[in-house]
């Protein structure tokens, strides 16, 4: 049996979101803020092997991913896509990674996931597949989208939400504080994050067993 979405009682009663598709995270990570960012390799959505220790020497974001999640969608409505584009061409290094093991009705192929990638416009340096969960669990992400940044170094510098409000409304990422972008710009003019860690907010990641 497909393990289910589990509600957290957020005070969230203005969503308008089913019950059972909101989840938060918290604070512990497996990965800890400050510490060397675990390395991996996964295959990109084309099955070439990436690396993130081979970025060495720029800032990298992790993204994790479920197109069939509602706060991935609200995102994806234009947020994540202006995020990518405007730290990538500053030499950033963003990683989008999908963790949904195979027996969950949220799955999605390689093939299937980077047609989803391109029809939203997205434009991440790679998407990559995490299927049997390691890197997911490595990192402690917990929900979808849940966001980490790691330093030029090599070290973990922010793990948590995208931004302050932890809605599936569009209408509320204007107003929200957005720490990924907060703190690539913070990052990229050699300040430290003044929001290193947050909240995450979003569905469960299906991880595989």
């Amino acid at each position: 049996m497909l393990q289910r979405r589990q509600f957290n009682a957020l005070s969230l009663s203005a969503l308008a979101v089913p019950a059972g598709l909101l989840a938060t995270a918290g604070r512990v990570h497996a990965a800890g803020v400050g510490q060397a960012a675990p390395d991996f390799t996964l295959s990109d959505t084309s099955g070439k092997s990436v690396t993130l220790s081979s970025f060495k020497g720029k800032p990298v974001v992790l993204e994790w991913n479920n197109p069939g999640c509602p706060f991935v969608r609200k995102h994806y409505n234009g947020n994540m896509q202006a995020l990518q584009k405007a730290f990538t061409t500053q030499g950033v290094i963003w990683l989008t990674i999908n963790s949904t093991e195979k027996g969950s009705v949220d799955h999605m192929t390689a093939a299937q996931l980077e047609r989803w990638m391109t029809t939203k416009g997205a434009s991440p340096s790679a998407t990559l597949m995490d299927i049997d969960g390691q890197v997911g669990r490595a990192y402690g992400a917990r929900v979808t989208p849940h966001m980490y940044i790691v330093s030029a170094q090599g070290a973990l510098v922010y793990a948590g939400g995208i931004d302050s409000i932890p809605s599936a409304r569009a209408v509320d990422i204007e107003k929200a504080t957005n720490y990924i972008r907060q703190g690539l710009d913070e990052l990229l003019a050699g300040k430290p994050l003044s929001t290193p860690t947050s909240q995450p907010y979003g569905c469960s990641i299906k991880y595989e067993g």
